[in-house]
């Protein structure tokens, strides 16, 4: 891949240079080097991709499904094949460590597989002698074109959330990657343009939020698939339902994690702490409160936690003496989003939380142009505070205490977010209650980061999740499918 060269857009079956408004540098976080630079692509550009997904969609849908799959597989084995190198551009654009970067790559390659037996997981229901002579039958159809609208903090993984699914099942597909991160999407694209998929049926547009919104408002476009921010997720939702889209629009985050007396200290304290401080903070599922049961259990843990946080390194996560390590906090996406999360910083310690440690002001040798923060601990939050109520998106830990898990329970059950917690304990009956009364989507005991493979359903309630289905797995295909309902019988030949 070409990394000098103006980033193109992949439209039926082609390579074009995109008509656009002009360009955005995109940029190597940890250093602030210029890397290319991607086109902001016009709604008329959008619409040769409808177009193209739309006229392939006939041939697409009537392929024989394990057609569909063996053209599918062609792109896992590729991926797999090159999967460093993919892991390596992640960890360039985007700045997470190799190993996260690695396990994104590996979590693409899982949801590819289980796409691959779309053959198996289409399979409709039948029902003989409904009544005397009739037999019923539910068959699933594929729809038309889908559309992704994907963020920067998993380049690959997410637009893979949707896109082997979409395409097993018959329909065709429209990528709008992050401008931030736009690069991993266009190294996977010299992929699919080698594996023999038909023109039209899977398309990359690059470009902002006016490819976005084209997409949302666009009338040939059956459904739309957003992973950002709870406030753009309602724009998502409410437009798609005034265009009579269906949606899934994957929002904010604030999980807890909960540390019980009998827990596991030494054990939950690394735990946590590779929850909170992995791809410095940036990805949905980290977490962000450290919730303490109990005053000795908050002693204990601020302590070792704050201990332990001070030996994470900082640094550039292309750096050979840190690509080996298990757990490195790189930069963050932007000089906007650093300076975001060190006024949040400033508000949390304004509102009455304690500053245990300090990661601001960093210095990264060769990184003085990157967007470098620290882990940085406030203790002695409470529920309420802005800190606790924000998603932070950075490599930030908020520390409470709570006198039972009842008011831990509670806490984070009238939290605005539901998107995942965990908890930390070796008592059944503790976990017990916590999985069933706790109100997020996806629930951890003695898990810190509770994301299901790619075979379970990914996805959380409340703000965190605008749609009815979740993504992943068997739920997805009610998504990107029509159950068809048919009712027949058949008299005798006379």
């Amino acid at each position: 891949m070409d990394l000098n060269r103006v980033l193109r857009n992949y439209i039926s079956g082609q390579w074009v240079e995109a008509e656009n408004s002009g360009f955005l540098n995109v940029e190597n976080p940890s250093t602030g080097e210029v890397l290319t630079q991607v086109p902001l692509s016009t709604a008329s550009e959008l619409n040769r991709a409808v177009s193209s997904a739309k006229t392939a969609f006939w041939e697409w849908s009537r392929m024989p499904v394990a057609q569909r799959c063996e053209l599918l597989s062609n792109l896992t084995n590729k991926i797999y094949d090159n999967r460093e190198e993919i892991a390596r551009l992640i960890s360039k654009e985007m700045g997470k460590s190799l190993p996260d970067a690695r396990a994104e790559v590996k979590r693409v390659i899982e949801n590819c597989q289980v796409a691959n037996s779309m053959h198996s997981l289409i399979q409709g229901d039948i029902l003989t002698d409904v009544s005397p002579g009739i037999d019923g039958e539910v068959i699933r159809t594929p729809i038309g074109v889908f559309g992704a609208i994907t963020p920067f903090n998993f380049p690959a993984m997410v637009p893979f959330w949707f896109l082997p699914y979409a395409l097993t099942t018959g329909n065709t597909f429209i990528v709008k990657p992050s401008e931030r991160t736009p690069m991993t999407m266009q190294m996977i694209f010299e992929m699919i343009d080698s594996c023999g998929f038909p023109p039209g049926v899977v398309n990359l547009v690059n470009g902002d939020k006016q490819v976005a919104q084209a997409m949302l408002e666009h009338p040939d476009i059956t459904g739309i698939s957003f992973v950002g921010t709870s406030e753009v997720c309602r724009i998502v939702a409410e437009t798609c339902s005034r265009t009579g889209k269906r949606f899934q629009a994957f929002g904010s985050a604030k999980n807890y994690l909960v540390i019980m007396p009998d827990a596991k200290m030494d054990e939950a304290v690394r735990n946590m702490l590779t929850s909170c401080l992995g791809c410095a903070g940036q990805r949905c599922m980290a977490a962000s409160v450290i919730a303490c049961v109990g005053d000795d259990v908050y002693k204990k843990i601020v302590a070792d936690v704050v201990t332990t946080a001070k030996m994470v390194k900082v640094g550039n996560p292309l750096d050979p003496e840190l690509t080996n390590e298990a757990l490195v906090i790189g930069p963050v996406i932007s000089a906007r989003a650093k300076e975001r999360i060190e006024h949040l910083i400033r508000v949390g310690i304004d509102e009455g939380a304690k500053l245990a440690l300090d990661g601001r002001g960093i210095k990264v040798k060769g990184g003085e142009k990157g967007h470098f923060l620290g882990p940085t601990i406030l203790v002695d939050a409470k529920p309420g505070m802005t800190v606790e109520k924000t998603e932070i998106f950075g490599p930030v830990i908020i520390m409470m205490k709570f006198n039972s898990l009842d008011e831990v329970i509670q806490a984070i059950n009238n939290h605005r977010y539901g998107n995942g917690a965990s908890i930390y304990t070796q008592n059944g009956y503790y976990a017990r209650k916590f999985k069933l009364e706790t109100k997020v989507g996806m629930i951890g005991i003695n898990i810190g980061i509770p994301a299901p493979v790619a075979y379970l359903p990914f996805g959380g309630t409340k703000d965190s999740l605008y749609a009815d289905i979740k993504t992943q797995g068997k739920d997805i295909i009610n998504f990107f499918t029509e159950r068809k309902i048919i009712t027949e019988r058949y008299w005798p030949e006379q």
